[in-house]
């Protein structure tokens, strides 16, 4: 089975909740990942004005034309 994301809600802080096309949701939280990354392509999405900016292409979660972006099985999972 192919997963992909329905629909991502923003929920303040680091943390967006992701409704999948098997009708599984999940709040996946991000700061840690964001907090210990050296990249600063990465930690510039500590702005939270920017990290919430993120829209839903193709099924996938894309940061600025996908300049951050996660694999969806490990969004599935709870895991980034």
């Amino acid at each position: 089975m192919v997963i992909s994301i329905e629909k991502a809600q923003y929920r303040g802080d680091y943390k967006i909740e992701f409704l999948f096309s098997d009708g599984t949701g999940r709040v996946v939280d991000f700061e840690n990942f964001l907090r210990n990354s050296k990249n600063p392509m990465s930690t510039k999405y500590l702005d939270k004005e920017q990290f919430g900016s993120f829209t839903i292409e193709y099924g996938d979660i894309s940061w600025n034309d996908f300049e951050l972006c996660f694999p969806i099985w490990d969004l599935y999972e709870g895991r980034i």
